[in-house]
């Protein structure tokens, strides 16, 4: 017979963890970003949260339900960017919003530093973080489905109207009167579909690598290169300073010596992914770990805009006291309760 009681707990459990979920993801990757220059992003987040709670609820209900694991996950994430920058702002090929334009070679008419640094920051800060955060939360949840069809289905949809909200409120405002080339468009469709299979598909029936020998190093390493290694990949390609007002040129060189910064920040992205990969497979690997890996992600990151504060508000220092304060708050707010997961898993683990 069906523990009632148990089952309704359950249920308030998945419940629960969509909504953690629908939080985290624009916390995660806006909050402790871009509220380090434009503090108004706290004000904006119930607005974020259609667009990228919805829409990364939404992405990780598919994978879990046809069987994905990470990869498939890194490959919702790319997704997610292209339709965000590439449907929903248009930013991947507007010669004008956030002067993405200036970052660095446009080929074919997209904006190509630009849609690196967002490949890499969407997939890892917009995704894979909220949703590993998720499961160190409510780890009795992890790899099952949160919603039923009907929640599915509302996610979806919602999750369309955020990218509608992001066309008309947002793009509509800051790049009046572009319009991304119909062609542009339905190839971005067409290859949403494409990456779809793949990681619904394809992925999941991958049979695992074997095992590989040695152990994870210490926590405190694996958080020290989460971090240098998302600072460094977004100091190659983001020039100093957030939209709305945006940055006038590349992050280092000029002309063509802009390739060389990009070809850094993917090396970087490749070697740190492929490291993090093997870790994650040894004997050692543990929620710990992962708590350490995403604090030292996250940290690298705002540490990263409270860095170049200075240079974004034009050497303000008025203005960027008041950045590297936020800055400061933002960093404390993330390690306190990730100090406190990491605690509670411990005794978990131990127990």
């Amino acid at each position: 017979m069906v523990d009632r009681s148990a089952r309704h707990t359950s249920a308030d459990g998945r419940r629960r963890a969509a909504w953690a979920l629908v939080a985290l993801a624009p916390v995660s990757a806006e909050a402790t970003f871009s509220s380090v220059t434009m503090p108004v992003v706290w004000l904006l987040l119930p607005g974020l949260v259609v667009m990228y709670g919805a829409g990364v609820l939404f992405l990780r209900e598919l994978v879990v339900r046809f069987g994905g694991g990470a990869p498939s996950l890194l490959v919702a994430g790319l997704i997610y960017e292209l339709v965000e920058d590439g449907i929903g702002l248009q930013a991947l090929t507007s010669p004008n919003l956030y002067h993405a334009a200036e970052w660095g070679p446009r080929v074919l008419g997209f904006n190509t530093t630009y849609w690196e640094s967002q490949i890499g920051y969407h997939t890892v800060f917009s995704v894979l973080i909220p949703v590993l955060l998720t499961d160190l939360l409510f780890p009795r949840h992890r790899d099952r489905p949160y919603l039923r069809r009907g929640g599915l289905a509302v996610a979806g949809v919602v999750a369309v109207g955020g990218v509608v909200l992001l066309r008309t409120g947002i793009a509509a405002r800051q790049d009046p009167g572009y319009q991304a080339p119909l062609a542009v468009v339905l190839g971005i469709l067409a290859v949403v579909a494409v990456l779809l299979f793949v990681a619904l598909r394809v992925l999941p029936r991958r049979s695992p690598a074997p095992l590989p020998a040695g152990l994870a190093p210490r926590p405190f390493f694996v958080a020290l290169t989460a971090g240098v290694a998302s600072g460094g990949f977004l100091g190659l390609l983001m020039p100093a300073g957030l939209p709305p007002d945006g940055p006038d040129g590349p992050a280092i060189g000029s002309g063509m010596w802009v390739l060389l910064p990009m070809v850094l920040a993917a090396a970087v992205a490749v070697f740190t992914g492929r490291l993090v990969h093997r870790w994650s497979r040894t004997s050692n690997w543990s929620d710990s770990y992962r708590i350490w890996l995403v604090g030292g992600a996250l940290i690298g990151r705002t540490l990263f805009a409270v860095l170049t504060a200075p240079a974004a508000n034009d050497y303000d220092w008025q203005k960027s006291g008041v950045a590297i304060a936020v800055g400061t708050a933002v960093i404390a707010a993330m390690a306190f309760p990730l100090t406190r997961l990491d605690r509670r898993v411990r005794r978990t683990t131990a127990a």
